[in-house]
């Protein structure tokens, strides 16, 4: 059987920050072997390959959730019954606690579990492209995908709009800038009535979020900028297309949009017997479409993800094996709802 702590410790200790997640990929998929699965690494890219888990019978409910984490890479350390480091609860501690309950689940004699780790969740969501075109997905009946839902099924997801704005100056001596035309200047204006922009809200999902998470632009203090750029995600409470038509109503033609990624939110399959939540998060789960009705739940808290602190209990790590036990066994016996 799986030591959950322990696994979940050497799975943060190796770094799998988007793009580089070969490394734990290989032992994944080692690990899972000499526990007798029939595992396959096929790649999302070039050196970033997902990993399937499959025991004899063709896999009708599958485990899922995802290699990579955002930067910078945080070793794992244990201290008074927590887990801290990078991963911890997105999603490494999950990774195990799904490896943990399917390991429960064949002990118990129950027959198509599978398990599903793919690369790019932090990112554009690639491993998960790669995987819905894999020839066993339209075998499954159930998709558990893994995220940190403090062990409550998500009846619902918000979307995402990843985008970059892009502003183009006249350079000229910063002791002159009349001569000139900044680009940082036209930049912060257009970001300003972003900001100021009235957004959708939704009675279950709540507001349309707007993060602006990265500005650069310019070369130097003593010249006028002659570009810049922000990239932008917007967390989405409706289909995106009335959303980029507000964007560009409020950007008019100060800006160059490019478009990147998008997400429509999702309502989601429930259980009977399951603490709810609706969460803010966008997650893999329109990308995995082919791999049956999907279901969202992991351990750990959403807040603690991607902080200095990234942390999750030992509690909490044992209780996210139950509930994935659990809500197998519900879903075999079909006792899901949307």
């Amino acid at each position: 059987m799986t030591d959950l702590v322990s696994l979940a410790c050497d799975l943060v200790d190796v770094p799998s920050v988007s793009g580089d997640e070969a490394q734990v990929a290989r032992f994944v998929a080692s690990y899972l072997t000499d526990l007798g699965y029939h595992v396959e690494l096929f790649d999302a890219a070039p050196g970033r390959p997902n990993v399937l888990a499959t025991t004899d019978q063709a896999p009708r409910i599958v485990l899922s959730t995802h290699l990579d984490t955002v930067p910078p890479h945080l070793p794992a350390r244990i201290a008074e019954g927590v887990l801290y480091g990078r991963g911890a609860c997105d999603a490494k501690g999950i990774m195990a606690a799904q490896i943990a309950a399917a390991e429960r689940l064949r002990a118990e004699g129950v027959e198509g579990i599978g398990l599903l780790f793919v690369v790019d969740e932090e990112m554009g969501s690639m491993g998960a492209r790669a995987a819905n075109a894999h020839p066993l997905a339209g075998e499954c009946r159930w998709l558990i995908d893994g995220e940190p839902t403090e062990n409550r099924l998500a009846v619902g997801s918000k979307g995402s709009l990843r985008l970059t704005l892009y502003t183009a100056g006249v350079p000229a001596h910063s002791a002159y800038p009349e001569h000139g035309r900044s680009a940082i200047d036209a930049l912060l204006d257009v970001l300003g009535d972003v900001r100021r922009a009235t957004w959708p809200t939704d009675p279950v999902f709540g507001e349309t979020t707007v993060n602006i998470g990265v500005i650069a632009g310019g070369t130097r203090p003593n010249v006028v900028a002659a570009d810049a750029h922000a990239d932008l995600q917007i967390r989405l409470v409706t289909e995106a297309p009335p959303v980029k038509a507000l964007l560009e109503r409020a950007v008019r033609d100060r800006a160059r949009i490019d478009y990147l990624t998008a997400a429509p939110p999702l309502r989601l399959a429930t259980v009977p017997g399951f603490e709810t939540c609706v969460v803010r998060f966008t997650t893999d789960i329109p990308h995995l479409t082919n791999w049956g009705t999907p279901l969202l739940l992991g351990p750990g808290s959403i807040l603690d993800a991607h902080s200095a602190h990234e942390r999750i209990s030992e509690a909490e790590l044992a209780a996210g094996v139950d509930a994935y036990v659990r809500l197998v066994h519900a879903l075999a016996l079909r006792k899901a709802q949307v």
